[in-house]
C-alpha cells in the first residue's frame, strides 16, 4: 500500500513539473497584437417622404424636395404622408 501512495505522489509531482514548464514556455501576447474591430457608431435615422420608411441617413437620397428611400420614390416625388 505504501508503494502505491509513493507512486501516486511521484506521478503527481511529475505532472506538476511538466505543466509548470509548459506555462513558462508559452509566449506572452505580442505587443503589436491586432485590436478587435471597432463597432459602428450610431447614425441618425430619417423618414422617407414617400412611404414613411425609416432608414439610416447615409442610405437615404436627400434632395431639395425631400428625403427618399429609393430612386423610384425620388422620381415619383410624392407629397409627404400625414
Amino acid at each position: 500500500m505504501k508503494l502505491l501512495v509513493v507512486l501516486v505522489a511521484v506521478a503527481l509531482l511529475l505532472w506538476l513539473l511538466r505543466s509548470g514548464q509548459e506555462r513558462r514556455q508559452a509566449r506572452p501576447p505580442a505587443k503589436g497584437a491586432p485590436r478587435p474591430p471597432r463597432t459602428a457608431q450610431p447614425e441618425d435615422m430619417v423618414r422617407c417622404d414617400a412611404c414613411g420608411l425609416h432608414l439610416p441617413r447615409s442610405d437615404a437620397l436627400a434632395t431639395p424636395h425631400g428625403i427618399f428611400c429609393c430612386a423610384e420614390h425620388q422620381r415619383a416625388g410624392r407629397a409627404p404622408r400625414p
